[in-house]
C-alpha cells in the first residue's frame, strides 16, 4: 500500500516553512531528483536503496539517512515484499550550521548509526505532524539538527558558552508569559538579544531545565487549571491559554498533572 503524507510545520509564528514527510511504500521508485534543503530520513520499517553519489545506500530500521542540498538521488524498495517506511524532514541548511563553525555542514557518509539520536527524530517528528505547534517545531528541530550536525558532519561545534545565560532565559521566558496567545519566535527573541538561535535555547535550556516550548506549555496548563476550576470546558479553556484545540491541552495536561482537563474539571467540581 502506498502512503505519504506531507507536514507543513512552521519555525516560529510566520517562521519560514519546514516540510515533514510520512511515508510508507511497496514499490515506489523516485526519479532522479535533488532537494534545495537537507534531506533527513530515519528509516521505520523494511529497507529502501538509495542511489546517491554513484553508490548504493541501502537503508534498515532505526537508521539515519542525511543527504546534502543539491545532491541527486534515487529512492525505492530493496524487495517489494517488505517494502520500507520512513520519516523525513527538509531542513534548510541554515537550520544545520546555526550551532556549528566552518560553513554548510557536510555529511561525507550518508548513513549514520545513532540511536539516541534516531529516537529523538523520530519522536520530534510524530508529534510535530499530529501538532505542528510553531514555537514547540523552532524549540526541537534545530536543536536536533545542530547535535545531527555536530557529531557526524565535517562541521566543528561552536562554544557552548553563553555569557548571561540567566538574564537570557528570563528575558526570554517572560515574553513568552506576556504574548501566550501568540508567541515571539525565537529567531525573532534571539535577533533582538544579538543571539543566535542555537545560543538562546541552550541559554534557556541551562537555566530552565526545559526548552521555551515546554516551559510555555507548562505555564499554559497552569493558568487552564485556574480556568477549569471556575467551570469553563476544556474546549473552552484551551484557546484562551493558547493551545491550537482540545487535543492540544489534552496532551500536555495529561504531561503535567497525569490526568485529562475534562477528569480534573470534575474532580474539583465534585469537591465543591
Amino acid at each position: 500500500m502506498e502512503q505519504a503524507l506531507w507536514t507543513r510545520a512552521r519555525l516560529g509564528r510566520s517562521g519560514p516553512p519546514l516540510d515533514l514527510l510520512t511515508a510508507r511504500f511497496q514499490q515506489h521508485v523516485y526519479a532522479p531528483h535533488a532537494h534545495a534543503e537537507y534531506t533527513i530520513g530515519v528509516c521505520v520499517g523494511g529497507s529502501e536503496v538509495i542511489d546517491y553519489r554513484g553508490g548504493h545506500v541501502r537503508t534498515g530500521p532505526g537508521s539515519i539517512v542525511v543527504l546534502d542540498p543539491g545532491e541527486v538521488h534515487t529512492g525505492g524498495p530493496e524487495t517489494t515484499t517488505d517494502g520500507y517506511a520512513y520519516r523525513a524532514l527538509y531542513a534548510d541548511p541554515a537550520l544545520l550550521a546555526d550551532g556549528t563553525l566552518g560553513g554548510v555542514p557536510h555529511f561525507r557518509d550518508p548513513l549514520i548509526d545513532d540511536p539516541e539520536l534516531v529516537a529523538a527524530l523520530r519522536l520530534a517528528h510524530t508529534e510535530l505532524s499530529a501538532c505542528p505547534d510553531p514555537l514547540e517545531t523552532e524549540s526541537r528541530l534545530p536543536w536536533l539538527l545542530t547535535a545531527l550536525a555536530r557529531r557526524h558532519s565535517t562541521a566543528r561545534a561552536a562554544p557552548d558558552a553563553v555569557p548571561g545565560a540567566d538574564h537570557i532565559a528570563f528575558v526570554v521566558r517572560d515574553r513568552l508569559a506576556d504574548e501566550l496567545l501568540e508567541p515571539p519566535s525565537l529567531a525573532d527573541l534571539a535577533r533582538d538579544l544579538d543571539l543566535s538561535r542555537y545560543q538562546l535555547l541552550r541559554a534557556f535550556r541551562t537555566t530552565m531545565g526545559i526548552p521555551p516550548y515546554a516551559w510555555l506549555a507548562q505555564h499554559r496548563v497552569t493558568l487552564a487549571r485556574r480556568l477549569l476550576e471556575t467551570g469553563l470546558r476544556p474546549a473552552e479553556v484551551a484557546p484562551l491559554v493558547g493551545f491550537a484545540d482540545q487535543a492540544h491541552l489534552t496532551r500536555w495536561f495529561r504531561r503535567v498533572l497525569g490526568v485529562t482537563p475534562a477528569a480534573y474539571r470534575n474532580s474539583v467540581q465534585d469537591a465543591r
